[in-house]
């Protein structure tokens, strides 16, 4: 058949094989698969124009990969580098970022931002949203967990949820929570740090550091809020006078 001359093309049988499966495996890319029958029906001697309609490519493509296994064997089927400017960070100002993201916190903050970060790294904030998004890091989140070692935490869940789900006639539950007045310093359990892909993660309760507020929380709870129940409370536990006197003065 007339036109240029053609680079015999023949394939070892490990090529062969190898060609053969990029063209069975499901999760081969569909081009890279293509190119494969592509060069596999080449191989076995047809014509570039039957190649072509059979693949449903035009002539040139089947050339362009014709080509390809020849000069580089399978090698060649894959995408060339592609153009563009070569990259301004290099793996170690990434291992840097990375490193400072995950064992530091900047001054005066608890977690680094991606300014803070930039302007700390001498790069743009984009650059950091990328390799952040790329690590999987989120230093602005924070996850809680609370293990149990109560034997008893079971029964005890359900009968506080049985308390809401099924209340008692003729009974009242007092829930008291926490007052602006205590201060919460220490995690119970030690803070999981940062990492790739995890947000830094702490326990959702603490050891208390200061005053106890439950009497004025009882207080201002109850629809009076006048004093009356601290003085309720008082009264009941409070012995009467006379039996606080000395028996000499009783006497």
């Amino acid at each position: 058949m007339s036109g240029r001359p053609k680079a015999p093309l023949v394939l070892t049988e490990a090529e062969r094989k190898e060609l053969v499966a990029l063209t069975l495996r499901r999760k081969t890319a569909q081009a890279l698969a293509l190119r494969a029958r592509i060069v596999l029906a080449c191989a076995q001697g047809e014509d570039s124009r039957v190649v072509a309609a059979r693949q449903r490519v035009s002539e040139q493509t089947v050339c362009k990969w014709r080509g390809r296994i020849v000069a580089q064997r399978v090698e060649g089927l894959l995408d060339a580098p592609r153009s563009g400017a070569p990259r301004s960070i290099d793996d170690a100002r990434v291992d840097a970022v990375i490193a400072r993201t995950l064992e530091s916190v900047p001054s005066g903050a608890t977690h680094w931002s991606t300014r803070t970060m930039a302007h700390a790294m001498g790069m743009s904030q984009t650059a950091i949203s990328r390799i952040w998004r790329a690590f999987g890091l989120q230093p602005h989140r924070q996850e809680t967990f609370k293990p149990s070692t109560d034997p008893m935490f079971v029964d005890k869940v359900r009968d506080i949820v049985g308390l809401y789900l099924d209340p008692p006639r003729r009974a009242m539950v007092l829930c008291v929570d926490e007052k602006s007045q205590i201060q919460a310093l220490d995690r119970t359990q030690p803070m999981l740090p940062l990492g790739p892909g995890m947000a830094e993660r702490r326990t959702h309760d603490y050891a208390r550091h200061g005053t106890t507020t439950l009497f004025a929380a009882l207080d201002v709870g109850l629809w009076w809020g006048d004093g009356a129940a601290i003085s309720m409370a008082f009264a009941l536990i409070t012995p009467p006078a006379d039996a606080m006197r000395p028996r000499s003065a009783a006497a």
